[in-house]
């Protein structure tokens, strides 16, 4: 990640490890969720469990700094960390129980090593790390030759070089690790060991996130089924044989060994008795730390098998829906069908539109005409002696449209909706069809409408004829109303 100042002000305001770091209450969030999830390794807490151990050390910090130091509960603290502006802890109810539980978020146990990390350290080593960069370096060079002739050659020197290890051994000549090497070495191991445990949380979360995503999809998913399990599961054999997938899979297949823990347990057990060791004073957990990684791993499987049975179930609902809108379709068939079989009715049962297929060759279509363009004669124009009035003209209809939309809205005034015939009643139509049809365009621009298509209406206005009488015309429309 390249570290520019975009992305790290975008870091700055969103991820909730910097968040944390940022807030005033740092030391109580960091402090209680280390000692409470981190130290003894526990991945789900109950809230009312989680809740007294707060209100505990929330009494214990105002004994100390005053009672004005927190005001707020330890339920409502709780909740605000779970919440979508901080995110350090994840409130969510698990299968079968109806009490919420919580659960460290990955961003807060990252920012909690960070803390711990700060801290002055009365011994560094330095030369595990960098032998262990060199092993590294060897397997990769030695895993990736192609070469038999190559890999022969360096079996052959490591195979040299034991048996050299082994004749000193034989003649009295031990070499042993000195204590600086030997806290170097534990310190390594002992860091590596807690990485190990931060990394399981946030696989996990991964999952979850993976879980997410599927959810959303096929509650938006508008194709066939098949083609959605089929992107369900290539993504999730994807994330299975992505590098993450097989490197977890090879270290949960290491660990489930029962060789391989009794070889740990037996090498713990050796180091922790050596004397520079317990000058350290490690953790007691140290010597029970492989079984720290077997209960994360475990969780971590048995979340994804969670959420594996969760998505079997999610997609068992959906077809029986969908097979049960089919069946209740069949029924509604067979029930129609029987009630018309004893008295049919009269006329054509079915009818198909074509009882043949159009066949239309290339070759019947018809050829591009070109169209007929106009010819224009250049000519003068002449004045007529025509003898004509010029009167209709000027006899043009104007319908003032803000005069309408002021009479609707004083008409909405008083009144929650008025329907337009009673609005040609209150102020007659003076300009006949022309002055109700502006009356519909407003009614579609600047109004709220409602059209009732079961009850027509009928719209009457007068008008003059050419000689004068007076004329009474009528339109016929579904009801239409002004909402206010």
């Amino acid at each position: 990640m390249i570290l520019d100042y975009a992305t790290l002000d975008t870091l700055r305001t969103h991820h909730p490890a910097w968040r944390l770091l940022r807030s005033d209450h740092a030391p109580l969030v960091a402090s209680f969720l280390h000692r409470v999830f981190v130290a003894p390794n526990v991945r789900v807490m109950a809230a009312a469990n989680l809740a007294e151990a707060l209100e505990d050390e929330l009494y214990a910090l105002r004994e100390h700094l005053g009672e004005d130091a927190f005001p707020k509960s330890a339920l409502d603290y709780l909740n605000d960390w779970a919440g979508p502006e901080k995110g350090w802890l994840r409130k969510f109810y698990a299968r079968g129980t109806d009490e919420p539980q919580f659960d460290l978020m990955p961003a807060t146990e990252k920012a909690i090593a960070w803390l711990g990390a700060l801290t002055e350290r009365s011994f560094v080593g330095t030369e595990s790390r960098l032998l262990t960069l060199f092993e590294l370096l060897k397997q990769m060079s030695e895993g990736s030759e192609s070469d038999p002739a190559k890999r022969i050659t360096e079996l052959n020197k490591r195979r040299t070089e034991i048996d050299d290890e082994i004749a000193r051994v034989l003649s009295g000549d031990v070499p042993l690790l000195d204590d600086t090497a030997l806290k170097d070495r534990f310190q390594q191991f002992m860091q590596i060991a807690r990485e190990l445990l931060t990394d399981f949380r946030e696989v996990e979360h991964n999952f979850r996130l993976l879980d997410r995503r599927v959810r959303e999809r096929i509650a938006l998913w508008d194709g066939s089924k098949g083609a959605l399990l089929e992107e369900i599961m290539g993504e999730r054999d994807a994330i299975a044989d992505s590098d993450q997938g097989k490197s977890f899979r090879a270290f949960w297949d290491f660990l489930m060994s029962t060789r391989r823990q009794e070889e740990l347990t037996e090498l713990l057990a050796r180091v922790l008795a050596l004397p520079p060791v317990v000058s350290l004073k490690p953790d007691a957990r140290t010597r029970r730390v492989h079984y720290d990684w077997l209960e994360a791993g475990e969780h971590t499987q048995r979340t994804v098998a969670q959420l594996s049975q969760q998505l079997r179930r999610f997609l068992d609902d959906q077809a029986w829906l969908e097979n049960r809108r089919i069946m209740d379709i069949l029924r509604g068939i067979e029930a129609k069908a029987l009630a018309l079989r004893g008295a049919p009715p009269p006329g054509a049962m079915m009818s198909i539109a074509e009882s043949s297929a159009d066949v239309e060759l290339p070759m019947e279509r018809p050829l591009f005409t070109p169209a007929l363009k106009p010819l224009i004669a250049n000519i003068e124009l002449e004045a007529g002696d025509a003898d004509m009035d010029a009167a209709a003209l000027y006899s043009q209809v104007v319908v003032d449209r803000a005069q309408l939309a002021s009479h609707i809205r004083q008409a909405l005034q008083v009144r929650s909706q008025v329907t337009l015939r009673e609005l040609a009643d209150a102020q007659p139509l003076r300009h006949g069809l022309v002055e109700l049809v502006a009356y519909l365009q407003l009614g579609c621009e600047s109004f709220k409408t409602v059209v009732d298509e079961a009850a027509p209406e009928s719209i009457a206005w007068q008008t003059i004829a050419a000689d004068g009488a007076v004329i009474e015309k009528h339109a016929r429309l579904p009801r239409v109303i002004f909402v206010r």
